[in-house]
């Protein structure tokens, strides 16, 4: 951190933003303490932005393009993260997979959630693989991003059990629950060395 008690964080989002509403309600209560600095996002017809830009928060969408590298649709992000000197890099439900260039640079200070308990029921549809695994339960995990999808030192995890007539999304409901209890509480004991 450069000096401060409350580091500058970038969220980084794709859809509705949940969790990102989450985060900037507990750095404002003070139960985060950290900075909101930017959300990012790749889509700029997330609801996510617009709720951001209605809080007061400044905002960056970068379009990715298919037809160019995933790098090259990141520098972008890179360049404001790095010009608005962003101490940790958080990801809530961004839903791009970070090219090992980017981890790189930004490594050990990129944080995700994951609804599941990982290393169990990775990538992009982790609620409806544990259904249909018949899993008992699942859950969350939060983790620091390495070079490997949904991988990376976990710091805290909270299992949510499968009920017998769950859907996906009266499971993913209680996943978010968890999600947005569990995710502001580890970023405080993650930034201020709790962890």
């Amino acid at each position: 951190m450069r000096g401060s008690d409350r580091p500058r964080i970038a969220i980084l989002i794709s859809g509705t933003g949940g969790n990102m509403d989450e985060i900037i309600r507990s750095c404002r209560s003070g139960q985060l303490e950290a900075e909101t600095a930017i959300v990012i996002s790749d889509n700029p017809d997330a609801p996510g932005v617009k709720k951001a830009r209605s809080a007061r928060i400044e905002t960056f969408v970068s379009r990715y393009r298919k037809e160019r590298p995933r790098e090259e649709n990141e520098s972008e992000i890179a360049d404001v993260i790095v010009k608005r000197g962003i101490d940790w890099i958080v990801l809530a439900g961004f839903m791009r997979v970070l090219s090992p260039g980017f981890v790189k640079m930004f490594r050990g200070r990129i944080v995700n959630i994951h609804p599941a308990l990982l290393p169990s029921f990775p990538g992009a549809h982790a609620i409806r693989d544990a259904l249909k695994a018949g899993a008992d339960f699942t859950g969350v995990t939060i983790h620091i991003v390495d070079e490997l999808v949904d991988h990376g030192p976990i710091i805290a995890q909270e299992e949510v059990p499968i009920l017998p007539n769950d859907t996906e999304e009266s499971l993913a409901e209680r996943i978010h629950e968890a999600e947005h209890r569990l995710y502001p509480r580890t970023l405080q004991q993650l930034f201020h060395d709790d962890i």
